[in-house]
């Protein structure tokens, strides 16, 4: 699943320092590379300043940006294998994951501590999992009572009182000495 945020051209941002550098050979200013390639002035000085120590190869891509993963595709698979055998399978006393069952399962699996936080972003965006949430019923319910309320009970409180005049709108009894002014 792809992340909500836009990824980065990290090709066509090597492209553009690889152009740097070239303008760089030719003469051009810090200023000049900034204006033509549209970046900042400290984007550029720190090109420059690569580019002198190291020329045009200094300025190639590093890599992947970011942390690289915690968990290898072997051991996400392993993890779900453990997640699909259920919480009873891992010692828990109720059929319900929680985070932190979760990241307990991921540990004793892998060796890899995560935060529960993290583990619903692995959860979610790693293995396409989402939130489920149990029906919560009482388990004293009793669904023909229920039935039997809602056909007998409702329509006659829902009707009111039988014997009910009009109403009146004021918030005074009509029969206090204030609304008898």
């Amino acid at each position: 699943m792809m992340s909500q945020v836009a990824r980065r051209d990290f090709e066509a941002m090597e492209q553009r320092r690889k152009r740097a550098a070239r303008m760089f050979a030719r003469g051009a200013t810090q200023a000049d590379v900034a204006r033509e390639l549209g970046v900042s002035r400290q984007s550029v000085s720190r090109w420059h300043a690569e580019w002198q120590a190291g020329g045009a190869r200094a300025l190639k891509a590093a890599g992947r940006a970011g942390r690289m993963p915690r968990l290898t595709e072997t051991q996400l698979r392993r993890v779900e294998r453990a997640l699909r055998r259920g919480p009873r399978a891992h010692g828990f006393s109720t059929d319900l994951w929680t985070l932190d069952r979760v990241a307990a399962v991921i540990e004793a699996e892998t060796g890899v501590a995560y935060h529960r936080g993290h583990v619903w972003k692995l959860l979610r965006d790693k293995l396409g999992w989402s939130r489920q949430r149990p029906a919560r019923r009482a388990v004293e319910r009793d669904d023909e009572a229920i039935a039997r309320w809602v056909a007998e009970e409702w329509p006659r409180i829902k009707r009111g009182p039988v014997d009910a005049g009009r109403g009146s709108s004021s918030r005074t009894n009509p029969a206090s000495r204030s609304s008898r002014r």
